[in-house]
């Protein structure tokens, strides 16, 4: 286990233990509940520095799988983002939850992401929005050396887009969380609170973070058609059309004109 991940995890879970974080998860989830309604199949997987916030919950998917760095809570893999011990097209959604904002290695992470995705599975990857309020904050924080922020490497959205593209993933939406950070007393929350949810129901940019929904794409190949091979012992069992001596094939002629004449 990375020693510096886990303290990125525990000081991440703090965070979002906070009133704000609190609010930000509640309005997460609500976003994400019609996108995981519309994977179906047999597994689904989370990957992030946050296994206690386990979204597969509102998943129809029944077999649900949390994988982390660190045996704790309800992860069920313990392995590294970006070498998952799981067989190629066997997911049928992957979740990321600011899986690529605090790795090392985030596009082999992503590509590792796409592999075990089924043909046409879901890939939904969460991150923190560095051109947001949040993420001019945080980036402050960062230079300082302060909490979770010091090793923060935020995706933007044209650099996910593109680096989706390269791994043969096609990008349905992305969706923006929170425009406007809770900042002040729980008045002026309050009164945030009401603006961040007129923005994301319009789905403003500028959100504090965003959710990129992907689908992983399968290059069609198409094939010459096989033509059906006779084996050579039937061949000679069908029998061959007996030649005529005129141009014109005989007829037999019906008993009907025999009688006639």
């Amino acid at each position: 286990m990375n020693r510096e991940f886990s303290e990125i995890s525990q000081q991440l879970e703090t965070w979002y233990a906070r009133d704000g974080g609190e609010f930000l998860y509640g309005a997460l989830r609500e976003r994400l509940r019609p996108l995981l309604d519309v994977a179906f199949g047999y597994h689904t997987l989370q990957l992030g520095p946050l296994p206690l916030r386990n979204l597969l919950g509102q998943s129809p998917i029944n077999h649900r799988i949390l994988a982390g760095e660190e045996a704790a809570g309800g992860v069920s893999l313990v392995c590294h983002c970006d070498e998952l011990p799981l067989e190629s097209d066997s997911v049928d959604m992957v979740v990321a939850l600011h899986t690529l904002d605090f790795c090392a290695t985030p596009h082999q992470c992503l590509r590792e992401m796409q592999r075990v995705l089924t043909p046409h599975g879901h890939l939904l990857i969460i991150g923190f929005n560095p051109a947001s309020l949040l993420g001019l904050s945080q980036r402050v924080r960062g230079f300082a050396r302060r909490g979770p922020w010091r090793a923060l490497r935020p995706v933007s959205q044209g650099r996910l887009t593109d680096w989706l593209h390269l791994v043969g993933c096609e990008l349905e939406h992305f969706h923006h969380v929170c425009p406007l950070p809770l900042w002040g007393g729980d008045r002026l929350r309050r009164t945030v609170g009401r603006v961040d949810s007129w923005a994301m129901r319009r789905n403003l940019p500028g959100g504090s973070l965003y959710i990129a929904h992907a689908i992983k794409e399968v290059p069609n190949i198409r094939r010459a058609p096989e033509r059906l091979a006779v084996p050579r012992r039937l061949m000679g069992l069908v029998p061959k059309p007996a030649a005529s001596s005129g141009g014109m094939p005989r007829h037999p002629r019906r008993q009907g004109s025999d009688i006639a004449a």
